[in-house]
């Protein structure tokens, strides 16, 4: 669980758009992290989490394309049926808001990453990694040593 700065780059709903600023960002050799795209009639919108948030800020910069940041939350979760939820449940427990949220798919077997954008970033780490050891806690084995070894 971490902060990560995620972008938000608003572009011209166009043919080529979207492959044009990926192949600038492939150049410049920033790997996406996660990423989310979403259109209206006149524009759409990508919320992109990089490798490198200074070479994503500078690279939109020299592109001259509009763009805002925000802090988000980066979960790494198992790629299983029920990570997901069981992240915005806890949260959802602890009446934390969700503006929204999305996750890569990740591979067979492997990690997913989950971006959250959530209302109390601080109060939703705590409640995540509180959730998280309390959970292993509970995972462990009591072991009862006997009589004579107590000794």
């Amino acid at each position: 669980m971490h902060l990560e700065t995620q972008f938000s780059v608003f572009m011209v709903n166009k043919p080529g758009v979207l492959a044009q600023l990926l192949n600038v960002l492939a150049h410049e050799k920033i790997n996406i992290v996660a990423m989310t795209m979403m259109d209206s009639v006149e524009h759409g919108v990508m919320r992109l989490v990089g490798s490198s948030s200074e070479a994503v800020r500078k690279t939109l910069q020299r592109l001259n394309v509009q763009f805002s940041e925000t802090q988000v939350l980066c979960a790494n979760l198992p790629n299983h049926a029920g990570a997901f939820a069981d992240i915005t449940s806890k949260l959802a427990a602890s009446h934390i808001n969700i503006s929204y949220a999305y996750c890569t798919a990740g591979a067979r077997g492997g990690r997913t990453t989950a971006v959250l954008k959530v209302a109390d970033v601080k109060k939703a780490i705590k409640v995540i990694e509180g959730h998280t050891e309390r959970d292993r806690a509970k995972t462990k084995k009591e072991v009862r040593r006997s009589l004579s070894s107590r000794q």
